[in-house]
């Protein structure tokens, strides 16, 4: 087994895919997390200057996907065929587009609150609309197992539930999941699929919620 290295700061982030991939594995890692005051001296060591990076028996990885994708075919979650790959890839990559919309460093709390208040009203159901078009009656989106998809979606969810409590928007629908209250009812696909792996969510609840919330 190789020896990972995982140095992020000391919140969930753009980290939290890869730890997840980590928890559900059983896979030992060193979770390094430094704080942001270290981040001037400690950025000009690192590969490209950014993180998280993940060290696997010394060689450098960088770009949170990237090594997101790589413990995924590692461990079974990336799909079972090239096709299947790449359907994941696919899906994958269109939730990171959302993620990547949200000002996450925004300074000023009003701005940022009228962006995350038109992205969560105007953009958010569309996307669900999609993925729950897409997910039909397949429920492992892709193939016959679970995919790296499962838990960047609960990660997105867990993140948009958080600020659609904070700006007080559940009364835009009136009829909402008890478990999944982001979801409208009308998504009969995502809330089976979340359904089916509520041992999964079990897990996710359980992980180790030691990190400050970047939201």
């Amino acid at each position: 087994m190789p020896h990972y290295k995982l140095m992020y700061f000391n919140l969930r982030g753009r980290a939290e895919i890869i730890r997840y991939l980590f928890a559900y594995s059983g896979i030992k890692y060193e979770d390094h997390r430094i704080e942001q005051v270290d981040w001037p001296k400690i950025k000009p060591t690192i590969p490209f200057g950014k993180i998280p990076i993940l060290e696997v028996d010394g060689v450098t990885l960088h770009q949170s996907l990237a090594i997101a994708r790589y413990l995924a075919k590692e461990t079974g979650l990336a799909g079972q065929t090239p096709l299947e790959q790449a359907l994941v890839d696919a899906i994958v990559d269109t939730i990171d587009d959302f993620m990547s919309m949200f000002p996450w460093g925004e300074k000023n709390q009003d701005v940022k609150q009228q962006i995350f208040n038109d992205l969560l009203t105007n953009t958010a159901p569309g996307l669900l609309r999609d993925l729950d078009s897409f997910l039909g009656d397949n429920k492992w989106l892709v193939g016959k197992s679970v995919s790296i998809f499962f838990f960047l979606f609960q990660i997105q969810l867990s993140l948009e539930q958080s600020n659609w409590m904070k700006l007080n928007y559940f009364h835009l629908h009136s009829q909402r999941s008890e478990k999944h209250p982001l979801l409208c009812v009308g998504f009969n696909s995502l809330l089976f699929f979340l359904t089916h792996f509520q041992a999964l969510t079990t897990l996710i609840i359980s992980h180790p919620q030691a990190w400050t919330h970047i939201c």
